[in-house]
């Protein structure tokens, strides 16, 4: 896949639309070693997996330029920022998810750090995507929650995620994302998933957490509109295969 001249929220909201699913594959520079990137990256682009996410909790600025710029190098595949903080700003991305951590109570990642990245995104030539992004307990504790220094949504606590993913959008945010975190014991519940995609009518990102193919189907299933690995492919890159097969068969059901 490449970026087209709708962008990549248009192609998520079509997607949304005629019932197709999309995989990112999620890269943390801070984790990946090259020789696992190098064939990860001929995966994805042999399996047709639509995003690559970048980001992660500690990644500095020039560990993200490097990345990005290899990933160039190697396939047209969109790249899009998964940041930790204001501080993980690239121009050789394709897009960033706005990230609004709308399941904490913590200002600087509500509106603080969006502050400071501002006139930097206004110049870029970025596409911008307002995020409303949800933490959801995954039975330890996760590097977003110790850097983020927010609770996770109890993962039992449906109503809670369905009330917050509610005013998130009601706020105007374009994307859901529900996050167990990088390194999460347990992803979120199918049952979570379906609760929030019925109660919104934006694209609904799920992450954290997801080991196997047959998870990546039952999250479809439940209502994710996209599907993002990491861990995973850090460990293992081949992993790529059956992520990107559970999804197309997804699609021919």
């Amino acid at each position: 896949m490449t970026v087209n001249d709708k962008g990549i929220y248009t192609g998520l909201l079509e997607a949304k639309q005629q019932g197709e699913k999309r995989l990112a594959v999620l890269f943390d520079p801070d984790k990946l070693r090259l020789k696992k990137m190098e064939a990860a990256l001929e995966l994805a682009v042999e399996c047709g997996v639509d995003y690559f996410f970048i980001g992660g909790s500690l990644v500095v600025n020039n560990m993200l330029d490097g990345l990005l710029a290899q990933i160039r190098q190697r396939c047209a595949i969109p790249l899009v920022l998964f940041p930790g903080n204001s501080f993980q700003l690239s121009y050789r991305a394709d897009a960033i998810l706005f990230l609004s951590l709308i399941s904490g109570r913590n200002p600087e990642l509500l509106i603080g750090q969006h502050v400071i990245s501002a006139p930097f995104l206004k110049m870029s030539p970025l596409e911008i995507i307002s995020t409303g992004y949800i933490l959801v307990d995954g039975g330890v504790m996760t590097s977003v929650q110790y850097m983020s220094n927010t609770y996770p949504i109890p993962a039992h606590k449906d109503d809670i995620a369905v009330c917050t993913a509610l005013a998130g959008e009601l706020l105007g945010l374009k994307l859901m994302y529900l996050d167990a975190g990088s390194g999460a014991q347990t992803p979120v519940a199918e049952r979570m998933i379906e609760a929030v995609s019925g109660a919104v009518s934006v694209p609904l990102i799920v992450g954290g957490g997801i080991r196997t193919p047959e998870k990546v189907a039952a999250n479809l299933r439940a209502g994710a509109d996209l599907v993002v690995v990491g861990s995973m492919v850090e460990q293992d890159p081949a992993v790529i295969r059956e992520m990107a097969a559970a999804v197309r068969d997804f699609q021919r059901v």
